[in-house]
């Protein structure tokens, strides 16, 4: 694990990714990443997904310098910390794409 890259899903969700989802695998997991800084739990499945194959595709040092920027930022703020309805998020089921 390193201090951004994708956040680690639990594994019961892993059976249910569709190829391009599983791209986000092809770098280390972290604590903090590009989908945390752009809407946490407060966004989609879909949309994390994208956040994170985007970070899988586009990541340098100067990207990560950006996200940990951001993720000091998002904490004070305390932004993006649950979904409507829900304490977190709500679980993953899998897509159309699988």
């Amino acid at each position: 694990m390193t201090v951004v890259g994708p956040r680690p899903f639990i594994s019961e969700y892993l059976p249910l990714y569709s190829d391009e989802q599983k791209k986000r695998h092809l770098v280390l997991s972290g604590v903090t990443g590009w989908a945390q800084v752009n809407g946490r739990n407060a966004i989609s499945w879909e949309e994390k997904f994208k956040y994170d194959i985007w970070y899988v595709e586009n990541q340098s040092y100067w990207l990560d310098m950006k996200i940990i920027w951001m993720t000091i930022k998002k904490v004070i703020a305390r932004e993006g910390i649950n979904s409507p309805g829900h304490a977190t998020t709500e679980n993953f089921k899998g897509n159309d794409e699988n």
